[in-house]
């Protein structure tokens, strides 16, 4: 009697210059390694002229012979590439501040295994959501931000906890403070953020009383990648839902608590699936 085989399920990215013969050489790279292609997504960019792969595969390859296989092809096309198992927990850092919604989805869609992500830290700049973290027994720490010297302090905090915890994402939970260049670099292709989405646009205090006064008739939600640039990095998704004059500012806040709670949550599940490639200035979502 021979012992069960082991089968290993893959989730590949590939990323390369486009031009003919790309899927023919990944595929067989994969009948190379003894794998079976369980979803495919492809997409060729006619702005950019690059070329964008996702593939799951089963295999009883370990990591070292897959990457064999693949690196012929990796070098012949000369491709950007992950290989990760499906469905590891992506090691991932929470920001947060006052707001508590978008943190209490996470965390909850965490504890139900709905998201595929481990939580070793929510980091925050204000006490007030302990007890919310500690009911979902996740460590939480503060670190006041009160002047230039303690964000800057709250900042190298963050770096070390990324170190410390070998962590793949950061996401900023309705975190409220501007990342300095010198961090929104570090974290370059791996922090995600929200905001609310107004149409037309409200910015500075009260977003949802502005919107109300104007008699906006569409509020939703954007997440996105955190660049230099404030809330003008790469969208990774966004969400809108109708109302009207009938809706109270904290009806409003409610709604848009919502919208941002889902978007952010999904964005998250997307990127940790390896769901997300960045295509320049936007990105290519494979769903």
């Amino acid at each position: 009697m021979t012992a069960a085989t082991t089968t290993n399920h893959w989730v590949l990215t590939l990323v390369c210059a486009d031009g003919p013969g790309i899927v023919h050489d990944v595929s067989g790279a994969v009948v190379a390694a003894r794998g079976n292609i369980t979803e495919s997504q492809q997409f060729a960019s006619t702005d950019t002229g690059r070329f964008f792969m996702r593939l799951q595969i089963e295999s009883p390859a370990e990591r070292a012979e897959f990457e064999a296989a693949l690196a012929p092809v990796i070098q012949r096309f000369d491709m950007t590439w992950t290989l990760d198992v499906v469905g590891r927990p992506l090691r991932t850092l929470v920001l947060a501040s006052t707001a508590g919604h978008c943190v209490n989805d996470l965390l909850f869609r965490h504890r139900g295994g709905q998201l595929p992500v481990e939580i070793p830290l929510v980091l925050s700049n204000h006490g007030t959501l302990r007890d919310l973290v500690d009911f979902y027994d996740v460590p939480f720490e503060v670190l006041p931000v009160t002047d230039a010297a303690s964000k800057a302090e709250f900042e190298k905090r963050v770096l070390r906890a990324v170190d410390e915890h070998d962590i793949e994402l950061v996401v900023l939970a309705r975190y409220m403070q501007i990342l300095s260049p010198e961090l929104c670099e570090a974290l370059a292709g791996r922090c995600i953020n929200i905001h609310h989405s107004f149409l037309p646009g409200f910015k500075g205090a009260n977003p949802y009383r502005q919107a109300h006064a104007r008699g906006v008739k569409l509020i939703g939600a954007t997440a996105h990648f955190v660049t230099s640039d404030l809330d003008e990095g790469p969208i990774i998704e966004q969400n809108v839902v109708r109302v009207d004059h009938s809706r109270s500012p904290s009806e409003l806040v409610a709604i848009g608590q919502d919208e941002e709670s889902r978007t952010l949550t999904q964005a998250v599940k997307w990127f940790a699936e390896s769901r997300v490639l960045l295509d320049g200035a936007r990105t290519i979502i494979f769903r």
